[in-house]
């Protein structure tokens, strides 16, 4: 067997056999794979794709690639994964639903980079918060509080780092199959017992298209399913920020006034949606009655609580629930005001995420600090009516950045319109079943 065989093969479009592909993910982990051959055979299947056995044999090679977590707790373990978004703290409201439901959810987050926020990055505005946790520590606080948000480890699914750095090299990304494995590796590797995909649809998501968040979703279930574990997906809308917060301590303290009841109606949305679905996953019951358990979890302060306890757990100041002055102030805010009257009738999602990277909100690289404090905070959304000169959004930031321009650069981020072109459409597309 030989590297130049299998690419000769997959130009062809000929399939791959098990052996092989197990052959192809290990040479290339252990570098007696150059990246000139890998590089080649990732182009020749974009241009050819997978079979769903090539697929789930890819994302099973790439995930005993490392680390396979045996997590050897005594319920039911759920997990979340998002294809990335503006705004999208569900992770904060979601998990701490399902754990307080009587569900574990151990939770390995990815930092942001570029437009789209990281899980841990928010969390990591936290005064004293560690993301950094080692493993029997993590199965410590996930057993107290029914969940734990940490970074992944370095010998977590190897085989990805590589990959995905090589695909982001050579324009190799846009691939369902690579992107599949690439997402489905990281989940099985982490040993969740089913697993619920939030594929995001829209302007700022990486699929544009519902047909291709639901080829993604539905490979990425069929992916969960062959490899023994429940799994379903929701297509959920990215045409406009999640939320009315962008930035990293902004969004936390949305998730808290979410988990206090008193958050923006699509993030409660969409958590609920999830977290019912993960929910329904561990048999706790009918979908409606997750619904139920879901919503009974906010409103009895439930979920706040195992929040608060997964905060004092993982080091982080407890008092942030209470007293958000306890976060990072920013030293520098600005209105942003419209030149024109009418309604709104859609936010830009990608260029809103570009505006709080420009404030300092995320990274352009991946060594490049973040500043906590940056960010919008939204004061008008899809479908409101704004007049002339009415404030549509505040601009926060420390960094040493041109503020006033970035304010004139987010006033174009709104689109204005008549009343009927302002419709708020609904956030949940269409769910993918795998169980």
């Amino acid at each position: 067997m030989t590297m130049y065989e299998i690419i000769e093969k997959k130009k062809h479009n000929v399939e791959l056999t098990t052996e092989e592909i197990n052959w192809v993910v290990a040479g290339y982990v252990s570098g007696s794979i150059p990246d000139y051959q890998i590089s080649a055979w990732l182009m020749a299947v974009c241009f050819f794709s997978l079979t769903d056995r090539e697929t789930a044999d890819l994302t099973m090679a790439m995930a005993r690639s490392g680390d396979m977590f045996e997590l050897g707790l005594d319920k039911f373990c759920a997990d979340k994964h998002s294809t990335g978004g503006v705004g999208d703290k569900t992770t904060l409201v979601v998990a701490p639903i399902v754990a307080s439901c009587g569900v574990y959810v151990p939770k390995m987050s990815g930092r942001g980079l570029g437009h789209t926020g990281g899980t841990i990055d928010k969390l990591e505005s936290i005064p004293g918060f560690n993301t950094e946790l080692e493993y029997d520590s993590f199965i410590s606080v996930v057993k107290q509080a029914g969940f734990a948000v940490a970074g992944q480890t370095g010998t977590l699914v190897p085989a990805d780092k590589k990959i995905y750095a090589l695909r982001n090299a050579t324009a190799t990304v846009d691939s369902i199959p690579l992107i599949c494995s690439s997402i489905m590796s990281k989940k099985l590797a982490t040993g969740a017992d089913g697993i619920v995909l939030d594929v995001k649809v829209g302007s700022g998501a990486f699929m544009k298209t519902e047909e291709e968040a639901e080829k993604l979703a539905e490979a990425m279930v069929r992916v969960g399913k062959l490899a023994g574990r429940k799994c379903s997906a929701l297509i959920t809308d990215m045409d406009k920020p999640l939320g009315m917060a962008v930035g990293n301590s902004l969004e936390v303290i949305e998730a808290i006034e979410t988990l206090k009841g008193k958050g923006p109606d699509d993030l409660k949305e969409l958590s609920i949606a999830l977290a019912a679905e993960m929910l329904f996953l561990a048999d706790k019951g009918t979908h409606d009655e997750c619904v139920k358990m879901a919503e009974n979890a906010l409103v009895s302060g439930k979920a706040l609580e195992r929040f608060g306890k997964m905060i004092e757990l993982q080091g982080g100041d407890i008092g942030i629930i209470d007293d958000y002055s306890l976060f990072a102030q920013p030293k520098r805010s600005m209105d942003v005001y419209l030149p024109e009257s009418g309604y709104i009738c859609g936010i830009s999602c990608e260029k809103a995420g570009m505006v709080s990277l420009k404030l300092g909100a995320g990274r352009q690289t991946k060594e490049s600090d973040i500043d906590f404090t940056a960010g919008i905070i939204f004061e008008k959304t899809v479908g409101d009516r704004i007049e002339k000169g009415e404030k549509a959004a505040t601009l926060y930031t420390s960094s040493d950045c041109d503020i006033e321009e970035i304010a004139r650069e987010c006033s174009g981020i709104f689109h204005i319109g008549k009343q009927e072109d302002a419709v708020k459409e609904k956030i949940i597309k269409k769910i993918i079943k795998g169980y």
